[in-house]
C-alpha cells in the first residue's frame, strides 16, 4: 500500500518522467517488456505491486487479492507465455471490488468487452479466447515475487503504467525518484510553453554554446549542459 499523498503525487507523473528520474537518481530503471500495453491506450494505474504467480489456476489471484489493501496493483507473472490467457473479466471485476488499481501481466489477457466495461486499468502483452491450459506446479514463492520480463518485483516496489509502458519502483527509492521527476515535468512544461511562444528549444539549451564548448573540449557532454542551464532532455 502506498500513502495517499505519494499515490497523488505519482499520478500526476508519467513513466518518462519516472524513468528520466530514475536516471538521474542512479535507480535502475525497471521497465516491464514493451508489449504489455493497456487494452486502451486512456488507461493508468500506479499502486505497490501485489504479486502473483499463476500456475493455471486462479486460486493465486484471488489469494493474492484477498491479502490485497486497496490501491495495490495486481502484478502477474505468467512466464509471458503466448500459448493460454491467465485473467478475464471475473478476475479483473473482483480486483476493482476489492478496491485494487489495476493489474498488470507478464502473458496474456481475454474477455476484452467485458473488461473495456469493467474499467479497470489491465496491461497485457495481448488477448487470446484459450484459457489455461493445464495446471503447473506452484512454487512456494507465488504470493511473495512476480517475474516480468526480466525482472523480479514484489511488495518493496511500486508499479506505474500508462501509455508508454509499466515501469516499477523501489519504494525506498520512490521519495527521491518523485522529488526529481517532477523537477523535470515543471522543467518540461516550462520549456514546451516557451515554444509556444517562439523561443525554440535550441535557444532555450543554449545549443550555440554547448557546440562551441563541445569543439573545445570534446568530453564536454550534452547532458553535462543542460544540467549547467537546467534543462530537462535526456539523450
Amino acid at each position: 500500500m502506498l500513502e495517499g499523498v505519494t499515490s497523488k503525487r505519482l499520478q500526476a507523473l508519467t513513466t518518462p518522467h519516472l524513468a528520466d528520474a530514475c536516471l538521474r537518481t542512479a535507480t535502475a530503471i525497471r521497465c516491464a517488456p514493451s508489449a504489455i500495453k493497456g487494452v486502451t491506450p486512456s488507461m493508468r494505474c500506479q499502486g505497490a505491486v501485489r504479486p502473483a504467480t499463476h500456475a493455471g489456476s486462479v486460486d493465486v489471484f484471488l489469494e493474492a487479492i484477498a491479502s490485497a489493501s486497496a490501491g495495490d496493483v495486481l502484478v502477474v507473472d505468467n512466464e509471458g507465455r503466448l500459448d493460454e490467457a491467465c485473467v478475464g473479466d471475473l478476475i479483473a471485476m473482483e480486483a476493482k471490488q476489492a478496491g485494487l488499481s489495476g493489474i498488470v501481466i507478464w502473458g496474456l489477457h481475454r474477455d476484452t468487452p467485458e473488461l473495456l466495461d469493467i474499467g479497470l486499468p489491465l496491461f497485457s502483452a495481448g488477448s487470446l479466447p484459450a484459457g489455461p491450459l493445464r495446471v503447473r506446479e506452484r512454487h512456494s514463492g507465488v504470493l511473495t515475487n512476480a517475474q516480468i520480463g526480466e525482472w523480479r518485483v514484489s511488495a518493496d516496489d511500486a508499479v506505474v503504467a500508462d501509455a508508454d509502458g509499466v515501469l516499477f519502483l523501489p519504494k525506498q527509492r520512490l521519495r527521491d525518484v518523485i522529488e526529481i521527476a517532477e523537477h523535470i515535468r515543471d522543467t518540461e512544461r516550462h520549456q514546451a510553453e516557451s515554444m509556444t511562444k517562439g523561443r525554440s528549444l535550441r535557444e532555450q539549451t543554449k545549443f550555440d554554446e554547448y557546440l562551441k564548448r563541445s569543439k573545445e573540449n570534446p568530453s564536454y557532454g550534452f547532458r553535462e549542459h543542460l544540467r549547467s542551464v537546467s534543462g530537462a532532455i535526456e539523450t
